[in-house]
C-alpha cells in the first residue's frame, strides 16, 4: 500500500500567504543559514583545507558572495558551469566575469589563484626529486638564487633519497639567536624523514660560510645525531655558484 503525504492547511502566515493559498516565493538554503561550524572559513580553520570541497574552496577563495547570490551560491555556479578543470586554467578574468555574471574582482582572484597554483606545480616537478649531491640540491632550489632576503630551507629525505618535504624554516641572517633545531627537526618528525638537508642562499652571491653558518650547522648536526635524524648537508646557493659546509663534525 503506498502512502501519500498530506499536508494540512496552517494557520501559521508566511509572506502574508493566507492559509491554503501557494506562496511563490522561493527560499533557498544560504551560507547565512548553516551552522557556524559548517560555514567554509570555520571549517577550514578547524579542520584544514583538506576537509573542505572544491565548492567551498572556492567560496573561501571568493571570501563574498553579491547582492544577487551568497557566496556558496555563485561558488557552485562557477564550478557548474565551468567545470573543475576548464576553471584551473583560466587566464581571461575579464571574459570569466562576462560569461559568469560575476563581479570582475572575483574573476581576477580566481584567475590569480590558478595561477599560482600553476606555478607552484611547475616547481615542485622542476629540479631532482632524487637528491644525493650539492649539486642536486642546486639544481632542486634553483628558486632561491635570486632572493633579496637569506632564507634557510629544509628538504626532508626519505631512506631512498627521496624528499618527502620541504619548506622554508626562517627568513632573514642565519645565527643561532633566529634558527632553533626545534624549527628544523619538527617538519622531519611529521613527514617521517630519514634525513635533513640544509641550504641557504647568500643574496651577496658570495658562498663562503660565515662563522655563524659553521657554528649553526654544527649545533643543528649534533642534535640530529641525538635524533637520529642526520643531517647530510648545508648548501649555500649563490647566483650562479653553491658550496657544501662540511657536516661530518
Amino acid at each position: 500500500m503506498t502512502t501519500s503525504y498530506k499536508i494540512v492547511p496552517s494557520d501559521f502566515m508566511l509572506d502574508d500567504v493566507l492559509p491554503g493559498e501557494m506562496s511563490t516565493k522561493q527560499y533557498s538554503f544560504t551560507i547565512k543559514d548553516m551552522p557556524t561550524e559548517d560555514k567554509p572559513r570555520e571549517k577550514l580553520a578547524k579542520y584544514g583545507p583538506a576537509a573542505l570541497s572544491v565548492q567551498e574552496l572556492v567560496a573561501v577563495l571568493l571570501m563574498t558572495g553579491s547582492k544577487k547570490e551568497d557566496v556558496l551560491s555563485m561558488a557552485s555556479r562557477i564550478i557548474k558551469d565551468y567545470g573543475e578543470k576548464s576553471l584551473s586554467g583560466q587566464t581571461n578574468a575579464e571574459a570569466m566575469a562576462k560569461d559568469l555574471d560575476i563581479p570582475l574582482i572575483k574573476a581576477q582572484q580566481i584567475v590569480a589563484c590558478a595561477e599560482l597554483g600553476r606555478r607552484f606545480f611547475v616547481k615542485r616537478t622542476t629540479g631532482p626529486q632524487t637528491i644525493r649531491t650539492p649539486k642536486d640540491v642546486y639544481d632542486y632550489l634553483y628558486d632561491m638564487r635570486n632572493l633579496p632576503k637569506e632564507h634557510l630551507r629544509g628538504i626532508y629525505l626519505n631512506t631512498h633519497h627521496r624528499v618527502v618535504h620541504d619548506e622554508v624554516i626562517s627568513i632573514g641572517t642565519i645565527n643561532g639567536n633566529l634558527i632553533h633545531p626545534r624549527e628544523v627537526f619538527k617538519p622531519a618528525i611529521e613527514h617521517g624523514a630519514a634525513a635533513v638537508i640544509l641550504a641557504h642562499n647568500h643574496p651577496s652571491g658570495i658562498v663562503t660560510p660565515s662563522q655563524a653558518d659553521i657554528e649553526i650547522t654544527k649545533h643543528i648536526v649534533e642534535v640530529g645525531k641525538l635524533l637520529g635524524i642526520p643531517v647530510v648537508d648545508h648548501v649555500i646557493i649563490g647566483k650562479n655558484k653553491f658550496i657544501s659546509i662540511d657536516v661530518a663534525y
